[in-house]
């Protein structure tokens, strides 16, 4: 447990929700009580978590996703406060507080808002309380689409210089051709995305490709990254004590300090990153 001192935690909206869409108690109960044992043990933990509009969805029981804006929103806004009253109450059995943040592309794109984020995410710690993050589906547009959470774990675990990012889906990890887990890749090149395949998504919001760009962003800031199923047992102290479990991705370039952390900011962080990912994609 000593080799990591600050870890983030992204959580799939799958892995926390039943197939009746309802959320899963017992997972997030689970998932509370493993991220307050490692705190027990000195290790920073920071949550990111998917979920809202699939709480969102199971209160006014709808059985497919909203298609329109306003409507994902109206959802997101009405799961959202759902969920952290959830995460509230398991946490503070444990003897933790939490401590929202909700964030945007924009949060990222200006240079203090960023730092903002950094600094408020340190305090709480300092105060022993658990950063609970979710990108803010009530006000946000074009964030509203697949794979937001995964690229945002990554930019969270750079920003607050966490050792690790663990991503927990309903997988056990990066699966070959053959249906067995890779247990470690050492770099993400074409023939590993190829493996990702394409995001596709009902009531989750991501899928293996949007993992992989995720755990590809973190190894270039220095971060090693995990992706295991989040239903596997005591699966966050098993990655933490260094058992084999799920796809470990190693680091491909160290982080170099504040200077390139900075530079980190501009290429992957702020709207530079987007623009060029939507030129891309068009």
């Amino acid at each position: 447990m000593q080799k990591y001192k600050r870890v983030v935690v992204k959580v799939g909206t799958k892995a926390i929700t039943q197939k009746d869409r309802s959320m899963d108690l017992s997972m997030i109960s689970g998932l509370s009580s493993q991220i307050s044992s490692a705190m027990d043990r000195g290790v920073e933990m920071i949550l990111v978590t998917s979920g809202a509009i699939g709480a969102g969805m199971s209160i006014l029981g709808l059985k497919k996703r909203p298609v329109d804006l306003s409507s994902l929103q109206a959802t997101a806004a009405i799961g959202q406060s759902h969920l952290m009253h959830l995460y509230s109450g398991y946490f503070r059995a444990k003897g933790y507080n939490i401590g929202q943040i909700l964030l945007t592309q924009e949060d990222f794109n200006d240079r203090t808002r960023f730092l903002n984020i950094k600094h408020t995410i340190n305090t709480l710690l300092r105060h022993k309380a658990i950063p609970v993050i979710n990108e803010n589906d009530t006000v946000a547009t074009d964030e509203i689409r697949c794979g937001d959470n995964d690229r945002l774990s990554s930019l969270v675990a750079d920003l607050s210089g966490a050792d690790s990012l663990v991503l927990l889906s309903d997988v056990d990890g990066l699966l070959d051709e053959r249906g067995k887990v890779i247990k470690f890749v050492g770099n993400i090149d074409h023939k590993i995305t190829k493996l990702g395949g394409k995001s596709h998504c009902d009531l989750g919001t991501g899928g293996m490709a949007t993992k992989l760009e995720a755990a590809g962003l973190a190894g270039r800031a220095g971060i090693v990254c995990v992706i295991a199923n989040g239903r596997e047992k005591n699966i966050i102290k098993k990655i933490l004590d260094g058992e084999s479990s799920g796809t470990v991705f190693g680091i491909t370039k160290p982080s170099g300090g504040d200077k390139n952390a900075r530079k980190r900011w501009i290429e992957y962080s702020s709207w530079r990153y987007n623009k060029a990912k939507i030129k891309n994609e068009t």
